[in-house]
């Protein structure tokens, strides 16, 4: 599970700097979230810069040997382009699985 969350991890930090606005003030123009206690997590938030972000976790197998945790989640941000791109994606015992139309297949 350490892998999984790493390998997320990794890719969410690569995408804010890719993503990151360079010399703007962005603002939170909504968040949630919601801890479902031993069973998961899920979050939103979007920023004026129009960058969004979702994920929800959620833990399988609990109290088994393989026990894991399933996320599934969706990224969107405006490039210095100025298009919009979105990785939808899955980390889960099957590794991270990121999906966009901007991504090899």
């Amino acid at each position: 599970m350490k892998l999984l969350l790493s390998c997320g991890i990794l890719a969410i930090i690569l995408v804010g700097a890719f993503a990151a606005p360079q010399g703007k003030d962005v603002e939170v123009v909504e968040q949630s979230y919601e801890n479902t206690g031993s069973d998961g997590y899920k979050f939103s938030y979007s920023l004026t810069d129009g960058t969004s972000r979702s994920e929800q976790g959620t833990v399988v197998n609990a109290g088994t040997d393989n026990e894991s945790l399933s996320v599934k989640g969706s990224v969107s941000w405006v490039a210095p382009d100025g298009q919009t791109y979105t990785v939808n994606f899955v980390a889960d015992e099957n590794g991270f699985q990121p999906e966009g139309a901007h991504l090899p297949k």
